[in-house]
Formats: structure tokens, sequence, C-alpha cells
């Protein structure tokens, strides 16, 4: 068993020829591009039980070599991902089930008969292929550069493959986000997580793709640093499969999702005062306005104008088509990995970034609460105008961490907040001043927020 660990990025044509003389891979490349035509044929049982275990598998043809690979998921972080790989070279171009035993074969699949085990789907293209190689300091990187043309085909239908592989052979991962930055400060690359298997299951069923990556489980006790590290991991990964699955099917809720964890990525970074000093933050959240200024009023007036919205697809392929996303989602997972945040604090912020995010969290609400003015805003509505801000970083946290927290009903408290925030962006209408006046007293009158005001 070996431990693969890629980054995936998706190129256009143009872009993936324009690599092959790029300088930061041309300076580095040890061994030039050698050409290959692999033909690879997955399998499963007509349940899709692999799938459904996160198991890929595969019998390639490499020249005259046949090779059989057994894929587990394992971890997938905003494009760069980690998993367990176990490779056996055949005689024949057949599945040879008696490989798949105790020592690799998940336990979730014990009782599977593997006699049922059938083609589904194949992944054939041409992959150039190259070892680029250099130092780091004192450390010696090597990574495989594989640039991907060819499509998955299932049934009747099919999709291009049109990527870059960047693989890890030695070194450390922060060199893979190193090299993929470098060369998305001239080409459009999208980071994306979504294997050539995944793409021939979403072939089957386009909402198998699942929109949402691998979150860790937050406990009362987690350190505030490993909390955020992992909340922020989760939106960005997020940001990334939605930015995926709306280029792939343009169903617009999935545009407004994408918003949405920008937001609150922007809110959750401006959450954490000292913990996270805002010096470390200013390239993130000039990169995230921008992103957040463009495309928030399209997304609004698309809500209400149908036309705006079929409009949108290309547009966001446009968005794509730039630098920019692919240069924002490797800089904050390359900021992330390396705990950029960490980096210059003094000793008090290190305490803080240590303490229980549980405690945190509820004496960081009890603040906003209490800074909050809803008992004027029940004879003053227009006092929340300038509100939002403060309701986006109390919404983040009760969205993905209300968990932590000793309160009673934060469920409620987090679905009536959220009530809130959207009277406040919503344009002026007839009656919504009474209307945010009465949700102000609503949110006063909550068990959970009278426990905020104690």
């Amino acid at each position: 068993m070996q431990k693969e660990t890629e980054i995936k990025l998706r190129a256009s044509r143009e872009t993936l020829e324009a690599l092959r003389e790029h300088p930061a891979l041309k300076k580095r490349n040890k061994s030039g591009w050698e050409p290959r035509e692999l033909f690879n044929q997955y399998y499963d049982t007509p349940g899709r039980d692999l799938a459904r275990a996160r198991v890929a598998l595969r019998l390639r043809k490499d020249g005259e070599q046949f090779i059989q690979t057994l894929k587990t998921r394992g971890q997938s972080v905003a494009g760069l991902s980690e998993r367990n790989e176990w490779d056996w070279y055949l005689e024949k171009n057949k599945l040879d089930i008696k490989k798949l035993d105790d020592q690799c074969w998940p336990a979730a699949l014990a009782d599977l008969d593997k006699k049922s085990l059938k083609p589904i789907f194949s992944t054939d293209f041409t992959r150039q292929r190259a070892e680029i190689a250099w130092g780091r300091g004192k450390a010696k990187v090597v990574i495989e550069a594989a640039l991907d043309l060819g499509k998955v085909v299932a049934g009747k239908q099919e999709e291009e493959i049109c990527e870059l592989e960047l693989e890890l052979r030695q070194g450390e991962p922060e060199a893979l986000l190193e090299l993929a930055i470098e060369l998305a400060a001239d080409l459009a690359l999208m980071p994306c997580d979504i294997s050539k298997a995944e793409r021939g299951y979403r072939l089957f069923d386009p909402s198998s793709y699942s929109i949402q990556p691998d979150t860790q489980k937050l406990l009362h006790e987690t350190p505030l640093d490993g909390a955020f590290a992992a909340l922020s991991w989760s939106l960005l990964g997020s940001s990334q499969r939605l930015a995926e699955q709306y280029r792939f099917n343009g169903h617009w809720s999935l545009l407004e999702s994408w918003l949405q964890q920008l937001v609150d990525l922007r809110a959750l970074l401006g959450s954490l005062g000292q913990a996270v000093p805002r010096a470390s933050t200013r390239e993130l959240r000039a990169a995230l306005d921008a992103l957040i200024a463009d495309w928030q009023p399209r997304i609004e007036q698309g809500r209400h104008d149908d036309a705006v919205r079929q409009q949108m697809p290309a547009a966001f392929l446009e968005e794509l088509a730039n630098v920019r996303w692919g240069q924002f989602s490797l800089s904050t997972s390359r900021w992330l990995l390396g705990k950029g945040w960490t980096l210059e604090r003094n000793d008090r912020a290190n305490r803080l970034g240590g303490s229980a995010v549980g405690k945190w969290l509820q004496r960081t609400l009890a603040e906003e609460a209490q800074a909050m003015p809803l008992q004027r805003a029940q004879q003053l509505p227009e006092v929340l105008a300038d509100q939002l801000p403060r309701l986006q970083r109390m919404l983040v946290w009760l969205r993905l961490a209300r968990s932590v927290l000793e309160l009673p009903e934060t469920d409620r408290l987090y679905g009536e907040l959220a009530k809130l925030q959207e009277l406040l962006v919503t344009p002026d209408a007839e009656g919504r001043l009474d209307a945010l006046a009465a949700q102000a007293h609503t949110v006063l009158t909550l068990k959970p927020w009278k426990a905020l005001l104690k």
C-alpha cells in the first residue's frame, strides 16, 4: 500500500498546451514529457456498493501492462487529497478478485460477494507525464505532473477529461500548493477534488456527487485554532465542490450556496479577534471582498429576474476562465495548511487560540448579543441597518458549530437570527420595517438569547 497525495486542477485544452511550456515546469522538468495512452475500466456492483463505501476499483491498461488498483477516499479538503492506494500488476486484462483480501478490502464490504463486481464506466485518456524536481530549502521536492486529456464514458453519457494532476513523490504537501499557485498566477486552473471515478458515477446520477466535503466533528473542548481550521477548510472545500457542480449542471441553488460559503468564510475570518490577527488575513479578505462584491448583486438580481438567472452559467464559466478563482482557492489552502494566522501572534493570542471553542464561542456570542440593539429596534428598526456583519459572524458559528454550546434551543436561535438577516438583506418593500421590529421582538423572547444576555 502507498499513500497518494495530489492536487487536481481542471483546465482548458489551451491551458494544458500552455502548461507544457510554462517556465515553472520547464525549468524543473527532469524527465521531459512522456506520452501514454491509458485505458481504465471501473468496477462496482449493480447497487454501487463500492461507491457508497467510498472505494474505487480500477483495471488499467498502460501500454502492454495491466494494473489493478484499489483506492479508498482518505482525506480530501479543498482540492488537496490524500488516499490509500493498492496496485497489482497482472498478466491479463481481467479483474483478479483474489487480490482483494483483508489487507486492503474495507471492513464495511466484508460481506460483499466480489463475484458481483461488473464494469460500469471507463475513463480513457492521453497522459503526458513529467517528473518535476527542485530544492526547497534543504529538502528535495519531486512531483509528478500529468496533463490528462480524454473522456469518461458511462453508457451513452460522456464527459471530457481535461486536467492537470500534481502528485507528490517526495517532500512536503506545501510544495504541491506552492507549485500550483505559481502556475495559477498565469493560467486559469480550477482546484477540483472530484476524481475520475466520481465523474463516472456522476454521469449515472448527477446528485451522487456530494457538495459537502469531509468535516471534523467539533467538541466543546476542541481548541479554537483547531475549530477555526476545520470550519475554514470545510467552507473552502464546499465552495470548490459547489463551483464544480454548478459548472456541471447550472442549477441556480448551487450558485446561491457557493456565494454563501464565501460570505461565511469572510465572516469567520473576522470573528476571532486577536486569535486571527487582521494583518494575517489581509490578502484573503481582499480576495473574498472582490468575489462577493462582484457576485452578490448578480445573484440578488437573478433571484427576481429569470433572464438574469439563465445568463449566470455562462457568466460563471467566464469567472472560471479567469485566474482569480484558482489563485484565491490555492492561496487560501496554502494559508490554512501552514496555519498562517498563528505565525506572528503574541503570547496572549496563542493562549486564546488554545482555549476550548465551546467556552470561547459562548462568551463571544454573548458579547455580540449584548452589542446588538434589538431592544431599540422594536421601536426604531432602522438601527439594525449596520448590524449585518455582526449577524453574519454569529450565524456562521451557529450554522457550523452550535453543537459545542451549552445553551437551550440553539436550533431555534439560529433559525430566528437567520430570519432577521434575511429581512436585513431584502430590498426595501412595504411592511419591511414592521417585520424587522417584530423579528427583533421574537429574538429577544428566545430562551437562548436571554441566556446570552445574563
